[in-house]
């Protein structure tokens, strides 16, 4: 009797298990649907709402660089009228993104920068050149567009004629001009968006600008020679007449004589 109540036992719980597993994955079942209808009510709800979708960076109210915080890490720049060239930007970068050289001149014995270059197809915006530059010459800016057919387009010279190195000492440095101002105007003007500090630059790829006119001698503009060409009326031109095939033509004088005469 006790070895057929034990047999009853094991066979009873085995039944349980069985009972709880189907219920146990049929409890998955419907935790799995009951959640993708969870996420589904949530993105259905976008259907019943408008849009928040915003045409970058065209239609804006207020371009996305003004809208960065200062210490954002875009594209470097540097002002020279703060450098002394101590190449302190150029041994902190790790991969060699800056180039500074400094010379003398000979004529006049004045230490001069003749070159000061960031390859920004290099760079990492690791931030380590700007807090190595005691003089806050080199800093990042808020730009961050910037696009190149050839990666030596993204190769900033910032040195276009030799410029005398500061001799400030730190703190008593020319105030900095504003951020973003140098690059404007060292940049390619195809180089991004075109929409450096939010504004365009005339003479760019995508708004050439209007061509300068050309101005007399009593200082008014002159007309293109397109314009003065429309402008002029049309004169008829006299009808030449005719002239006759060439098969068809005599032979001239010169033509008819025999040749050796």
């Amino acid at each position: 009797m006790v070895s057929e109540t034990t047999d009853q036992g094991g066979g009873g719980s085995a039944t349980g298990g069985k009972r709880g597993a189907v219920a146990e994955y049929f409890a998955a079942i419907g935790r799995a649907i009951a959640t993708t209808f969870e996420g589904l009510s949530v993105t259905s709800s976008w259907f019943f709402r408008r849009p928040l979708t915003i045409q970058y960076p065209d239609k804006m109210d207020k371009p996305v660089q003004e809208q960065l915080p200062d210490g954002y890490r875009g594209i470097l720049e540097v002002d020279l009228q703060r450098c002394t060239a101590c190449a302190l930007c150029q041994k902190t970068c790790p991969i060699g993104a800056v180039q500074v050289k400094a010379e003398k001149n000979a004529e006049t014995g004045v230490r001069e920068i003749v070159r000061f270059d960031i390859d920004m197809g290099r760079c990492m915006y690791c931030g380590l050149c700007s807090e190595a530059c005691k003089f806050g010459a080199l800093s990042h800016t808020t730009d961050f567009e910037g696009v190149e057919a050839s990666p030596d387009g993204l190769i900033l010279h910032f040195v276009r004629r030799p410029v005398p190195v500061a001799k400030a000492k730190p703190g008593e440095q020319p105030p900095r001009r504003p951020l973003g101002s140098i690059l404007a105007e060292i940049v390619n003007p195809c180089f991004g968006r075109v929409r450096w500090r939010g504004r365009q630059l005339a003479g760019t790829c995508e708004d050439p600008g209007p061509a300068p006119q050309a101005k007399s001698a009593a200082g008014e503009p002159v007309k293109a020679k397109s314009e003065a060409a429309a402008a002029e009326p049309v004169r008829p031109q006299p009808e030449s007449p005719p002239t006759a095939p060439a098969e068809n033509r005599e032979p001239k004088a010169e033509d008819s004589k025999p040749e050796g005469s």
